[in-house]
């Protein structure tokens, strides 16, 4: 018996599985033109099924996919020194932006209260030998805010008065345990560093004495000026948020 070559064999072989393969496809494109028919002849809930089918691909497939940040931590990069930031300019609005928007204010931290009544919360300490003491001349970023009208996009209160908005400098200066200030708000600042930020909450009872004694810092814009009024009408409790740039 003659022995058939192996090429042959795998020739056919080729051909059988080519057969079988046309086969399934064809039974398949019936399948799916099938269907399309039934979609076009008004069949809804057939065409609704099919579409709701391939949105649902689409969702799973693309929008639900989460994005991978290979272990980094995307709001930490903002904390990075800027290249060529040779001026300080971006540096100094990170800066204000941490101060609008404390990052360790997702964090329950304890306030520390005085005996007046006065109360802080440290965001940085600062840095340098000199603190704020009595005497001492300091200039500050700050923006002061109503705590009684408080709204979910501003839980600290709605501000009444900023150094951005209300100074030509960004910037407020005094000296401390002269009475240019509200003396609560300078008590909460004592042993403030250089570059230190803190939130100081002052009672109402301060803050009347403080108006009628004209230590507190006047808005210039028209919502300013608005909450400023209707402040009193109400409880006055103001929240500082202070940021140091001079001691001396």
């Amino acid at each position: 018996m003659n022995k058939i070559p192996l090429s042959l064999l795998i020739l056919f072989a080729t051909a059988c599985y080519a057969f079988a393969f046309s086969q399934r496809w064809k039974s398949k494109d019936r399948r799916y033109s099938s269907q399309l028919a039934a979609m076009d002849s008004g069949s809804s809930p057939s065409r609704r099924a099919f579409l709701s089918a391939a949105t649902n691909v689409v969702t799973t497939v693309g929008i639900g996919a989460t994005p991978a940040w290979a272990g980094i931590d995307p709001s930490a990069l903002k904390n990075l020194p800027v290249e060529g930031d040779s001026a300080g300019t971006v540096t100094r609005l990170q800066q204000i932006e941490n101060l609008q928007k404390p990052a360790s204010d997702l964090e329950d931290l304890p306030y520390t209260g005085l005996p007046s009544g006065v109360s802080y919360r440290e965001f940085r300490q600062g840095k340098g030998e000199a603190t704020v003491q009595d005497g001492s001349r300091v200039a500050v970023e700050m923006t002061i805010r109503c705590k009684s009208f408080a709204t979910n996009i501003e839980p600290g209160g709605l501000k009444y008065f900023s150094t951005k908005d209300d100074t030509d400098f960004n910037e407020l200066a005094f000296t401390v345990g002269i009475g240019d200030i509200l003396p609560g708000l300078e008590e909460g600042m004592i042993g403030m560093r250089k570059g230190a930020i803190r939130r100081i909450e002052v009672p109402a009872t301060m803050v009347f004495a403080a108006k009628k004694a004209d230590q507190l810092p006047l808005p210039t814009t028209k919502d300013g000026k608005r909450r400023f009024e209707s402040l009193f009408k109400t409880d006055a409790t103001l929240l500082f948020e202070v940021l140091v740039t001079r001691i001396k």
